[in-house]
């Protein structure tokens, strides 16, 4: 929900004896310990997560096994190739996943459990994918893709991008240049031999080649960024960025270090600061050719934001010109027919979904979403990648805030149509589509903006299911079979736990962690702060957070606390982002 304004209320009455400052500021330990970082085994029988029970000095790996209702300590190296393997990419069947592990390739047979190591190299190798044929799995190491062909065992490059110019011999010559090659080959009888033996053999030599050169592909000074290939490893696009070297950093001193002297920490650039630029490429592999994505023909583009208008007529006039954007993805369907990309305003006032003619570089639009304040929101951008995925072949799905709420949508490209999947003055915070294709697993307030619970939803819309009762949040992981859901669940006076339960109708969540509170933590007597709402004066409902007074105090006294930081809601139902504010609050009453 977007544009709320938070209002805290505090009405002192008592010092509690037990809380002070100190407490509250002192290493969240003595709260307890919440299990963060879950994630599911490939086979849907564990969980495993961080946990700190013991209160040592950092988290350790802990694995849960659902049949057997259990927890027990893992060894770091089990944790980490969980991680690793549940951030893999699966292949069409759903039997194998490619993933990542000390920056090297692996493959894993899921039925026969078997991990495969596909790269062992000083390089770092990241972000492997399966294309349309199973065998084969393309990653990138140093900004360039390769593809490795599991049935041959062969890994051939596809790309060739290079940082810097290309050097003066394969650069294009000038026309004075030019002249005096000709010149030279008109006047000397041995440099004309010398040329034409040369040619002569090189094209004997390209006729008889098994395979041609692959084409060096210059980037200058600029950042590769977001380098992918279609599923049928014909297109490769990449991003390149090249920073504004204008851009003057700021510096923020270190006054405790081991040294025992100042330190200064390079830290980011002031708002307002100049962007840098973006552009992105599509490599056509088969026709052996490099086409810019040109966005200036982007409706809206030129479109003055209104804060301008509040700008003088001279200011005004040095800032018109067309905005800055970035582009996301392609996102291809399954059969690599069709992509669609994201592309973003710098200045974050416009979204455009547009699909990709690969073989021309050209855009066309599918939807555009604008907002004078700013593109962002749950499944969209910002704080994290936009929810964006296909259904089946001619069908992809989004989240979009056309009504004000962030909801889900579903675009045909062939009859050019979107239908909501979603409805209603609530948002859908986070949305996990099933394994099948079947069902959206969704995040949502909708029974109020503070309190969250989790639904399955057919992918058109219907049959909706509301699978958890509990008030307050959650943070929700699907298990790869789509049986069960993993949960963190927490309370405003109560930090996170871990629950899963099957996504079966009218079951029943196991409580998997309790160590999330101690002893000393459940000693004090926390408020359950009521949550109520007002009217401003411009007709919208205020929500606010009352911590009230011990019952019979009356002294007219209250701390008013207003804060506002966009989507960083902080009246709610859940364990708050500002949980030592919380517990001042709490003294404060």
């Amino acid at each position: 929900m977007k544009k709320i304004s938070w209002v805290l209320i505090f009405l002192p009455a008592y010092l509690h004896a037990q809380l002070t400052v100190e407490t509250i500021m002192q290493d969240p330990k003595w709260i307890g310990t919440s299990p963060s970082g879950i994630v599911w085994s490939y086979d849907s029988k564990s969980i495993y997560f961080r946990w700190n029970p013991e209160k040592n000095s950092s988290d350790s790996p802990y694995n849960y096994v659902l049949a057997a209702n259990k927890i027990s300590k893992a060894p770091y190296s089990t944790g980490k190739m969980a991680d690793d393997i549940a951030a893999g990419k699966y292949n069409r069947l759903k039997t194998k996943i490619c993933f990542t592990h000390n920056k090297d390739i692996y493959l894993l047979d899921k039925s026969s459990a078997k991990i495969s190591r596909v790269t062992q190299t000083a390089a770092e190798e990241s972000n492997p994918v399966f294309m349309s044929d199973d065998n084969i799995i393309v990653y990138t190491s140093n900004n360039n893709l390769f593809a490795w062909n599991s049935a041959s065992g062969e890994t051939k490059q596809l790309t060739n991008l290079i940082k810097g110019s290309a050097p003066p011999d394969e650069k294009n010559a000038s026309e004075q240049q030019e002249w005096l090659k000709r010149q030279a080959l008109q006047t000397s009888s041995v440099i004309n031999r010398r040329t034409q033996k040369a040619d002569s053999s090189k094209a004997f030599l390209d006729r008889n080649k098994e395979e041609k050169d692959l084409r060096k592909i210059y980037t200058g000074a600029s950042e590769v960024q977001n380098i992918t290939v279609s599923p049928d490893e014909r297109f490769v696009t990449y991003r390149l960025y090249q920073k504004n070297d204008d851009v003057q950093g700021t510096i923020v001193p270190a006054y405790v270090t081991r040294e025992g002297y100042t330190k200064d920490i390079a830290s980011r650039s002031k708002a307002g600061r100049p962007d840098g630029k973006y552009s992105s490429f599509v490599f056509d592999r088969l026709k052996d050719t490099v086409l810019q994505i040109i966005t200036d023909s982007i409706p809206g583009l030129a479109d003055e934001p209104q804060y301008l208008k509040e700008y003088p007529a001279k200011s005004k006039d040095s800032i018109k010109q067309p905005r800055k954007v970035y582009i996301e993805g392609p996102y291809w369907n399954d059969d690599g027919s069709t992509a669609v990309v994201d592309v973003f305003s710098l200045d974050n006032k416009d979204r455009w979904i547009m699909q990709l003619d690969a073989t021309t570089a050209k855009l066309s639009l599918l939807d555009r979403q604008h907002d004078e304040a700013w593109i962002a929101g749950p499944g969209i951008a910002w704080l994290e990648p936009a929810k964006l995925g296909w259904l089946n072949a001619n069908t992809f799905y989004f989240q979009s805030e056309a009504t004000g709420y962030s909801h889900l949508y579903a675009y045909n490209i062939k009859t050019h149509t979107r239908t909501a999947i979603t409805q209603g003055k609530y948002e859908i915070q986070n949305a996990v589509l099933s394994p099948d294709k079947k069902h959206f697993f969704i995040l949502t307030n909708e029974e109020n903006p503070g309190k969250q619970n989790i639904y399955r939803i057919d992918v058109d819309g219907t049959n909706k299911i509301k699978l958890t009762s509990f008030t307050g949040g959650y943070e929700m992981f699907l298990s790869p079979d789509e049986k069960f859901v993993a949960y963190r669940y927490s309370y405003q006076n109560k930090p996170w736990e871990l629950y899963v339960q099957s996504t079966e109708v009218g079951s029943r969540p196991v409580h998997v962690t309790d160590k999330a509170m101690s002893d000393a933590f459940k000693a004090y007597a926390w408020r359950d702060a009521k949550i109520v709402t007002f009217t401003a004066r411009d007709g919208a409902q205020v929500y606010a957070r009352v911590y009230e007074p011990k019952a019979g105090t009356k002294n007219n006294a209250a701390v008013i606390f207003v804060h506002g930081a966009g989507y960083l809601q902080n009246v709610d139902y859940w364990w708050s982002y500002y949980f030592r504010e919380m517990m001042f609050n709490n003294l404060l009453a």
